[in-house]
């Protein structure tokens, strides 16, 4: 059984769901059902699971936490929890690209499909696929709109929210530290 709890945030509110194994999913206010469909079977309940991940978030977004300490119930293929799990190796306030990603799981030219199961990671910021951009480092889409994107990643740059550093906009914003080598 899942079960979901509603969690107000700088980014909205974020849906948490969980399953017995551990959190299932963090969903976006205006997320698209058939992103992650699955989650749409939840229903409202308490879990410890959703009230730790309420927690650390709350400390993610204060800025006193960097890193999460959850057990997470990905669900998708192998390929993409392989994806998923490469996620939750970029350090805070980095950035990694598609390929490198792709790289990261041993399939260097499975760039597209990298997109396709970052696109449906289900488990948004604690698996920080908003830590991904393109190639050139410039922003790319993102499930919770790039608005959310520049959020969080002005969040983890240590800048202040409105100072200018990021823009919304795919083609001129760029990410907050690039990591050494990307492109």
């Amino acid at each position: 059984m899942l079960l979901h709890a509603l969690l107000p945030s700088p980014v909205g509110t974020l849906t948490l769901v969980a399953s017995d194994a551990g959190l299932a999913a963090v969903l976006w206010e205006n997320d698209d059902p058939r992103r992650v469909p699955w989650a749409a079977a939840s229903v409202a309940g308490e879990h410890p699971a959703l009230a730790e991940t309420a927690r650390q978030l709350g400390e993610y977004f204060a800025g006193e936490r960097r890193s999460f300490a959850l057990p997470l119930d990905f669900r998708g293929t192998a390929f993409q929890r392989l994806v998923w799990e490469a996620l939750i190796a970029i350090p805070y306030g980095e950035t990694r690209s598609y390929g490198e990603i792709a790289a990261a799981v041993g399939s260097p030219k499975a760039v597209r499909a990298v997109g396709a199961a970052n696109g449906r990671n289900p488990i948004s910021i604690v698996a920080p696929c908003h830590r991904v951009v393109g190639a050139s480092g410039r922003l790319t889409g993102f499930a919770g709109g790039l608005a959310a994107k520049v959020r969080l990643l002005t969040l983890e740059s240590g800048a202040p929210f409105g100072n200018g550093l990021f823009r919304a906009s795919a083609a001129d914003a760029r990410p907050p530290v690039q990591a050494p080598g990307a492109r």
